[in-house]
């Protein structure tokens, strides 16, 4: 588990970082419980499904997902509001993805592909959240999302 945590941890820290607004805290917890289901559902990975990396970055960006929005739920029933928008409040820093060349793989994408995959992996917007922020059709962004995804496979494939 050490190996694992040295080798991408700083990666995936700050993909889960942003997922939970910069709240260090919260994103220490996303990524602590994260691992800990890498370690207990070790049997289940399958490397022909894709690379060890991308299978720990799911779990971790799945729990900080989780966890923020956890935490946006909470501050809505804090602030007894239905109008509050936690997306307005979305902190853009540099994560350390760039250790392993994925920022610079994301900025060759199409300025179409680019941009969901900044908002559904960077910043933590679900799909259908990036259809409504965005305007445009769910069918769309999946199918843009996929693309994406499908060209930065292709980079780290070979």
């Amino acid at each position: 588990m050490a190996l694992i945590y040295d080798h991408f941890g700083a990666a995936v820290y700050g993909v889960v970082l942003r997922i939970c607004q910069n709240d260090e805290a919260v994103a220490r917890d996303a990524l602590q419980e994260g691992l800990v289901n890498v370690w207990k559902n070790a049997k289940s990975y399958d490397s022909g499904k894709g690379t060890l990396f991308t299978w720990i970055m799911n779990i971790c960006r799945n729990k900080a997902l989780d966890k923020y929005r956890q935490q946006k739920r909470k501050q809505e029933i804090q602030t007894n509001s239905a109008n509050v928008n936690i997306h307005e409040a979305r902190v853009k820093t540099a994560t350390n993805v760039d250790t392993i060349g994925l920022r610079e793989e994301v900025d060759k994408l199409p300025k179409e592909q680019r941009e969901l995959i900044e908002l559904a992996y960077f910043q933590g917007y679900t799909q259908s959240e990036i259809s409504e922020h965005l305007d445009l059709p769910l069918g769309t962004v999946k199918t843009r999302v996929r693309n994406a995804l499908l060209n930065l496979r292709k980079v780290y494939k070979e």
